[in-house]
């Protein structure tokens, strides 16, 4: 009689937890495989405008058909090695996409739902991948149950507050991003599902902002500060604030001047107030000029502005210094060694040394080498090329994918540490 074959397991997936904070990590595991099976493993998501996302890494399934992403090897796709979470900081517009987009949620109530494949053998990234084996969908929440987001019209302060579950009071802090402008909510919301009353602060270019940023008044950031300070949920005395790019640098503005900002957090920042003047009462802070002639195009058309601001560190450009050595609170400074945007390992250098010079040790250094400009919260996928939203093109803002997701990942963890430490 003929025998027939044993009957194949049924493959399996399992990524958990199904539903969780878009920070924190998921396991991933594959089970029901032939011993050394090779497999793809493919992450699928689509943005709020529809934008198709994609990454796909090669495993092998162990002796036991077996795979975990937690302790197994990538052998090949979008990165190599043990990367329990490569699959999502990899996540890229796919081919038929328009290029350089990043995936960030722009409201923060709905989950970014993220489709997880494993297809049979090995398919190089673009390919079509085998057929599917198993599949699991995962969704990743910035807002946690619990937490209520207040929009803001209060003076003439505009932005979302985000109030973690409970009564309170907790530790306070402002969030601003940079001079793409608008309101970016992401990073506030994940920080009150971490126990933080955060107030996702835009400058320009929301409702009744301003539309460009011309000048920048020093007193809207302190209307802000103030407002954050006396809320009845937020810990006093002092607030906080957490700034990327041109927001590190007001950051760094906020808690020179202002004594309701007790601790700063400047992810990708200058020593120097840029572009905009800055005013302050009779004060102001003249900004520092981009010099478009210093900029470099690849043959791609992607746009390398690196050289192009002027140097902070030359005496002509002493007025635009921001007298930092007059803060009472303490720093934060995180910086990729790879920022290709400006030369924030520089400017973390002139702002270290300034303080030194005044015989001051207020400040922390977190600086990430191979790891670009953008170091936002863990698991938000790497993007080497954006495109400007002021500019209109791609520019390069550096940085290596796998370095880039360590440095989110560890900034994270101490960036809470540090405002904990600060507020309380």
């Amino acid at each position: 009689a003929l025998r027939a074959p044993p009957a194949r397991r049924a493959a399996s997936l399992a990524v958990s937890p199904a539903a969780g904070p878009a920070d924190e990590r998921v396991e991933t595991r594959v089970a029901g495989l032939s011993p050394g099976q090779p497999v793809t493993l493919r992450a699928v998501a689509a943005d709020d405008r529809g934008c198709l996302f994609q990454s796909c890494a090669h495993y092998r399934a162990d002796r036991r058909g077996e795979l975990h992403l937690g302790t197994d090897a990538s052998h090949g796709g979008d990165y190599t090695g043990v990367e329990p979470m490569g699959l999502f900081w990899s996540l890229a517009p796919a081919g038929m996409e328009k290029p350089y987009q990043r995936l960030v949620p722009r409201g923060t109530g709905a989950p970014i739902k993220v489709e997880v494949l494993v297809h049979e053998g090995h398919s190089p990234p673009g390919a079509m991948p085998g057929p599917v084996v198993a599949k699991a969908e995962v969704q990743r929440l910035f807002t946690a149950p619990g937490v209520r987001r207040i929009r803001l019209k209060e003076g003439v302060v505009r932005g979302s507050l985000f109030l973690p579950p409970g009564d309170g009071p907790f530790p306070g802090v402002l969030d601003m991003y940079g001079d793409e402008g608008g309101l970016i909510e992401f990073r506030s919301s994940l920080l009150a599902t971490h126990g933080f009353a955060a107030l996702s602060l835009p400058y320009f270019d929301f409702e009744d902002l301003p539309r460009v940023m011309k000048e920048l008044k020093l007193e809207y950031f302190e209307e802000a500060a103030r407002f954050l300070q006396r809320h009845p949920k937020v810990k006093g005395p002092g607030v906080g604030v957490i700034g990327t790019g041109k927001g590190a640098e007001l950051a760094l503005s906020m808690i020179t001047f202002l004594p309701e900002v007790v601790a700063a957090v400047s992810i990708s920042g200058c020593s120097s107030n840029t572009i905009a003047d800055l005013r302050y009462g009779e004060m102001t802070l003249p900004g520092l000029r981009f010099d478009m002639n210093k900029v470099s195009v690849s043959d791609a058309g992607v746009f390398d502005i690196f050289e192009a601001l002027d140097d902070p560190a030359n005496p002509a450009n002493s007025p635009c210094v921001i007298p930092i050595e007059k803060a009472e609170g303490h720093f934060l400074l995180v910086v990729g060694e790879d920022d290709r945007m400006w030369k924030s390992s520089l400017y973390a250098e002139l702002a270290i040394k300034r303080l030194r010079q005044h015989g001051k040790e207020n400040f922390e250094l977190l600086s990430y080498p191979g790891a670009g400009h953008r170091i936002d919260p863990p698991s938000t996928p790497f993007c080497q090329v954006a495109l400007d939203r002021v500019l209109g093109v791609p520019v390069l803002g550096g940085g290596e994918s796998k370095a880039h997701a360590h440095a989110q990942e560890h900034s994270w963890g101490k960036i809470q540490e540090f405002l904990h430490l600060h507020l309380g």
